[in-house]
């Protein structure tokens, strides 16, 4: 199993720091409590993938940015919306091309073979930790995977 230490806690607080934002801030943009915008940060509990994408979204970075796999704060032409077609597209062409079974996969994610399926049928997002995961282990982008930029910058 992939281990996870830190998501994005780290470029949360960065974000924060630097621009002077207060988590109250953050979390009324967001529409959440910030009691619940804490424990997302603080990784206590993990943020809904679409709750990540509106935070990079209202402060203008990429998730590569927020889970620091790049420094690189965003891409030219970043699309606002994840792409549920490009995203099952990807995640398949990246399986095929790593030579992953779906039960490969699943192993490696701690989830259903079936859930697999589901993601690359459309049915269903990734779940943030899936998304770490996969970008972290093969160096691949989350916006990319996520049909928000055409640019696979973790592949460059």
């Amino acid at each position: 199993m992939f281990l996870v230490n830190k998501m994005y806690k780290n470029r949360l607080s960065q974000l924060e720091y630097r621009n002077n934002i207060k988590q109250r801030e953050t979390a009324k943009k967001l529409g959440i409590s910030e009691g619940l915008y804490s424990r997302y940060k603080n990784e206590v509990q993990i943020f809904p993938i679409k709750k990540l994408v509106n935070l990079c979204n209202i402060y203008n970075i990429s998730l590569d940015y927020i889970f620091e796999f790049t420094d690189r704060m965003n891409y030219p032409y970043i699309d606002c919306e994840i792409n549920i077609e490009l995203l099952s597209k990807r995640l398949k062409e990246f399986r095929n091309k790593s030579k992953l079974t779906q039960e490969k996969l699943a192993n490696i994610l701690s989830i259903g073979k079936g859930t697999i399926a589901e993601y690359e049928n459309g049915k269903y997002t990734l779940s943030t930790y899936s998304l770490f995961i996969i970008c972290s282990k093969y160096h691949i982008s989350a916006d990319y995977l996520l049909g928000r930029t055409d640019i696979n910058m973790r592949m460059c």
